[in-house]
């Protein structure tokens, strides 16, 4: 597991404050993500994990407001970048923003990518967008970020479709680009569940070299916990909109305290279990955002949920020095008792 690196808080790259992202849905707003706060620090890279239907992804694309364009949305609380609020900012001042100072890698990287333009027209277009260079030095770099992805041969593979390029290389490419504009911020969004196990290794040790050698933040989504063992200095656990625990990666293995945490980590295989033996699961399904519960959202399949879990929604306590947890078991008065 990776050691938590220093750094100054007062100079964080990110930071989310009470974030809910809504959409319309039968003439009612329903909370995606629902009051998630957080924040990253320079040069740390920051896991979140969580079921499908989290709003783990939703939660990392309204950073740049990615869906602005193509359906409606509301957003409340604060994403701020530099301390300058980004859900406050024209879109001119996002398109800045976008690919020159934060990038994303995406899980597809075919749908990521254009089918009838060459790998090398692409990453060049993000250069000539946001940098005051020719087109000859545009062409330079980008074989230079094909390379420093480990791409073999850049200059010749510059000259192909995503199509004849592996998933593992066409992955590289999304890399690339995203690493053209030498971003602070990286938000890589479950980048390595489209590829076969060799594959996944490759590109999260590229992450973890990348973050080393530039010094850039990451916000890494994923399902794999043994990715986050590997990669992330703290995790963010999400259910259903909300963060319920907020850890540091070493205390997340060594003790966690929310019931989800516990489950997921529970459902991980071990190679010292009998043949035979069934792994634990968590019990059921995310709710739809149309069914969230009116309490704690985890208590429909909560094995420890009581009537006060299921009235009333707990907040969020430090119940050790740096540990937040959204639970009622750890609350301070509960603690008390």
């Amino acid at each position: 597991m990776m050691e938590q690196k220093k750094t100054d808080k007062k100079k964080r790259i990110l930071e989310i404050r009470n974030l809910r992202v809504l959409f319309p849905v039968h003439k009612r707003w329903l909370p995606a993500v629902d009051g998630v706060s957080l924040c990253i620090n320079p040069g740390e890279i920051t896991g979140v994990v969580g079921e499908s239907g989290s709003g783990k992804s939703v939660m990392s694309q309204s950073v740049l407001r990615l869906r602005d364009h193509d359906t409606a949305v509301r957003y409340e609380g604060e994403i701020l970048f530099h301390e300058e609020d980004l859900l406050k900012k024209p879109l001119r001042e996002m398109q800045d923003i976008r690919g020159n100072s934060i990038s994303v890698i995406f899980q597809d990287p075919l749908n990521s990518l254009s089918p009838v333009h060459t790998v090398g027209s692409q990453l060049e277009e993000v250069l000539l967008l946001h940098k005051k260079i020719s087109r000859e030095e545009a062409r330079k770099k980008a074989v230079q970020m094909l390379g420093l992805t480990g791409i073999p041969d850049p200059a010749t593979n510059m000259k192909k479709y995503p199509f004849e390029l592996s998933g593992g290389m066409q992955q590289r490419v999304m890399i690339a680009m995203a690493l053209a504009c030498e971003p602070e911020l990286l938000i890589a969004d479950e980048p390595t569940t489209a590829l076969d196990v060799t594959i996944q290794e490759q590109i999260l040790h590229l992450i973890k070299e990348l973050n080393d050698r530039l010094g850039m933040s990451v916000l890494f989504i994923t399902h794999d916990m043994g990715a986050v063992s590997r990669l992330c200095h703290s995790v963010k656990v999400m259910y259903l909109g909300q963060v319920v625990e907020d850890i540091r990666t070493e205390e997340l293995f060594r003790n966690p305290l929310h019931p989800y945490t516990q489950g997921l980590l529970a459902c991980i295989p071990h190679l010292h279990v009998k043949r035979g033996i069934k792994l634990p699961t968590i019990q059921g399904t995310v709710p739809s955002l149309s069914n969230i519960p009116e309490g704690c959202h985890f208590c429909t399949r909560c094995a420890y949920a009581d009537e006060k879990c299921r009235k009333l929604a707990p907040p969020p306590v430090e119940a050790a020095p740096g540990h937040i947890v959204r639970c009622w078991k750890y609350t301070e008065k509960e603690r008390r008792a």
